[in-house]
């Protein structure tokens, strides 16, 4: 399997073209490196390259109206390949599809997105949208 780091822009179109009517909530899973690899040879972890990340991203998601709004240390998966497991979960939330493009196509995120890069080995991010909870699956 491939791993999967930064979306295709074909990927990164189609979710643009959905409905912006309302908070976009998009869930993180990611599977960090051992070792970073940075492509100036740097050492470091990739939870310490995953850090420097969040570090330098921080202030451009929240300018864009980000914020995160659950947070979970993955334990085991249950259902799913074997071989698929995670290091960090979350579920970032925009104010809409335009905020999260905004924050990717800016030049500050752009300068500083290379720490993920060197930090994940694997993700996914899976754009979500509400619905009615209840008492039962589906």
């Amino acid at each position: 399997m491939t791993a999967c780091i930064d979306p295709s822009r074909e990927q990164f179109g189609a979710m643009m073209k959905l409905p912006d009517d309302g908070p976009v909530y998009m869930l993180n899973l990611i599977r960090l490196r051992d070792k970073a690899a940075y492509d100036d040879g740097r050492a470091a972890t990739g939870a310490e390259a995953y850090a420097a990340y969040g570090k330098e991203s921080g202030p451009i998601f929240a300018r864009v109206g980000g914020r995160i709004v659950h947070a979970w240390d993955p334990k085991l998966t249950l259902i799913g390949p074997e071989s698929e497991s995670w290091d960090i979960a979350f579920i970032a939330e925009y104010p809409n599809a335009a905020a999260f493009g905004a924050m990717v196509k800016d030049p500050a995120y752009q300068a500083i997105v290379f720490h993920r890069q060197a930090a994940v080995a694997d993700s996914r991010l899976i754009r979500l949208h509400p619905r009615q909870a209840g008492a039962v699956f589906g």
